[in-house]
């Protein structure tokens, strides 16, 4: 039970923290009068900037209150964003007992309002995604897609690797170089596909053209890339004109479902674009896909996957007031400020959707680690470049990336985020697949490559 303080806004703070986070160490809290709870070297400080902060923060019990929050300034954070995401954890799981705790009384014996500066959130560029129409049809699913990419070029920029690779790295350590990570992702992807010269290979979703580009340059292909963002197209045309490749590459503004008559193709991927399709239109992604492919062809798909179980998630409900559904949380900070609509499934359930729709799976690897470490480099470079990002974007958009990728990383290194390549055949009429026996070539020429770079 929550110990008898005098009934100050900063003792019944400093009560509440003592009951939600007495076990957690590394985090520190600074309240509005100067007071410091918690750790004496903390990783993480959070800054209540006004005696109602907490309330703010808690009192709603879910994630989109504890992020505007911060985004509206109730609450800056300090030092390593990440390990916040495990004090939330904590949290959460206390948050089923409320009742009991007392927690929940405390908070609404603090003052209502928010932080003093008000033009924060009334000035605030980025509002929450309001969509209209139909779910994952076209013309909503391009709304869905502008409100995430059409932010700014120049913003991505910022953190993103020289080519503007925006999905997971390939790293041969955790400390490993970005950019050099980047480019061993898309050389993993071309030798997946066993590019050869000449063929003609399809991105779905190929952002700012990285793996095109790559492909046409190195592997001798003929690339097209769609977009559902024009400022990306724009910007991954130029690109490609400045490297001399319009002959054999191209980035069009198109739907995949507007994409029937323009088969066949060799090859396809589809690269950090799959977390927009939604589940109930996976059989129509993947049949759209193996009629664009020729017979003998493969399709990469590199997408990331929620776990089957969550078992903080099962906790939680079984302590949650049988009253309480999930539902009753309201939208999530994903879906309201990042992602909206996207839509994250378990990898059986990608596989069940590939194979029902005539795909062969020929080979699933994990990648979960190698995207840690991928929104860990962009976080740092992100808050390494903070005063520049104001320059295309305000405090808030900042404040939501910054918080967005942290916890994603965090998401990822404890498992309940995953990150799946899934080589798919659609194999010839007679059933042969065109691909060898064994898939050591993929590594071999890395080593080789390896080899000539030390010289």
């Amino acid at each position: 039970m929550i110990s008898e303080r005098a009934d100050t806004p900063a003792n019944i703070t400093l009560r509440v923290l003592d009951t939600l986070l007495g076990d957690v160490n590394g985090v520190a809290v600074r309240l509005w009068d100067g007071q410091v709870w918690g750790s004496q070297e903390p990783k993480v400080t959070l800054a209540l900037t006004h005696p109602g902060a907490l309330r703010e923060m808690l009192l709603a019990g879910n994630d989109l209150a504890m992020a505007e929050a911060y985004l509206f300034n109730d609450v800056d954070i300090e030092g390593n964003v990440e390990s916040l995401f495990e004090l939330a954890d904590v949290i959460s799981q206390k948050f089923g007992l409320m009742s009991k705790l007392g927690i929940a009384r405390e908070l609404l014996r603090l003052p209502k309002g928010h932080a003093s500066d008000l033009s924060i959130r009334s000035a605030a560029k980025r509002r929450p995604a309001k969509l209209t129409g139909q779910r994952h049809s076209i013309e909503r699913d391009r709304d869905a897609v502008r409100y995430h990419y059409d932010v700014s070029n120049d913003f991505y920029a910022l953190y993103l690797d020289r080519r503007m690779v925006y999905s997971c790295a390939y790293f041969d350590t955790p400390t490993g170089d970005l950019d050099r990570a980047q480019e061993a992702k898309l050389d993993l992807i071309c030798r997946k596909l066993r590019l050869q010269p000449g063929q003609k290979l399809l991105d779905l979703g190929c952002g700012w053209g990285g793996l095109i580009i790559h492909a046409a340059q190195h592997y001798g292909v003929d690339a097209t890339g769609i977009t559902l963002s024009q400022p990306q197209a724009d910007l991954a045309n130029e690109r490609i004109r400045a490297a001399g490749l319009e002959d054999r590459c191209r980035v069009l503004v198109r739907d995949y479902r507007e994409m029937d008559d323009s088969g066949p193709f060799d090859v396809l991927a589809s690269i950090g674009m799959f977390e927009h399709v939604g589940e109930k239109m996976l059989p129509e992604y993947f049949a759209r896909a193996h009629r664009l492919l020729r017979p003998g062809g493969v399709f990469l798909n590199h997408g990331i996957s929620r776990s089957a179980i969550d078992p903080l998630k099962f906790e939680s409900l079984r302590n949650a007031s049988k009253s309480r559904r999930p539902s009753d949380l309201g939208q999530s900070f994903m879906d309201a400020y990042v992602f909206p609509d996207g839509e994250l499934v378990p990898i059986h359930v990608t596989l069940k959707a590939a194979e029902e729709t005539g795909w062969e799976v020929r080979d699933v690897e994990s990648l979960r680690e190698h995207y840690t470490y991928t929104l860990r480099n962009w976080v740092k470079r992100l808050e390494a470049n903070y005063k520049r990002a104001l320059n295309y974007v305000d405090e808030v958009t900042y404040r939501i990336w910054r918080l967005y990728m942290s916890g994603c990383a965090y998401m990822f290194k404890v498992g309940r985020l995953n990150l799946y390549q899934t080589l798919l055949s659609k194999p010839n009429q007679d059933g042969s697949s065109n691909l060898p026996l064994r898939r050591e070539d993929w590594y071999r020429k890395e080593m080789d490559k390896k080899r000539l770079l030390a010289g």
